[in-house]
């Protein structure tokens, strides 16, 4: 949470000229609720399987496809059946990696709310369960101190450096 996820996926999305999803819009669109009316009525251990299930769902659809940008959500990669669809897709994942106070102070100046970050001791201990699972994403790139611009072109070299074609038209 706080990473940078949308903004750099839009940012990314937009220089690659392909397509950029968010997994919790996509996920707002499907249940005709927001990420947090879910989390309060149902609990995250239902929006967890909500969350699965538009994954698989984005992933079938784009099947074979290099043409997208999907941002997920901060717990949506912690989930072992995401990261084997994610895997099993050819997804190339990226971690954006920030110290936890850095984090913490971006969830708390963004106007939307964070179920999962409104309690800075519940923020911590999540960083800290979810650290050995992102470390499992092919890429980390830091983004403290670095602009929009600056992590999406480290991005893009990555991805060329794995041989991951663009069609970048001008």
């Amino acid at each position: 949470m706080g990473a940078g996820k949308t903004t750099v996926g839009r940012a990314l999305a937009k220089s690659l000229r392909w397509k950029f999803l968010d997994l919790d819009d996509v996920i707002e669109q499907r249940e005709h609720k927001s990420v947090s009316e879910i989390f309060a009525s149902s609990g995250e251990p239902a929006f967890r399987q909500v969350e699965s299930a538009a994954l698989a769902a984005l992933l079938q659809d784009h099947q074979g496809g290099s043409d997208l940008v999907l941002a997920l959500g901060g717990g949506a990669f912690v989930q072992k059946q995401n990261r084997d669809a994610l895997v099993s897709a050819g997804a190339i994942t990226v971690l954006l990696e920030a110290p936890v106070e850095e984090l913490r102070k971006r969830c708390h100046a963004e106007h939307k709310v964070r179920p999962l970050a409104q309690q800075d001791a519940r923020f911590n201990e999540l960083f800290a369960a979810r650290r050995a699972d992102y470390a499992l994403a092919r890429f980390t790139v830091q983004t403290l101190d670095k602009s929009v611009q600056q992590v999406t072109a480290e991005i893009e070299q990555l991805l060329e450096a794995g041989n991951v074609k663009a069609e970048k038209r001008k």
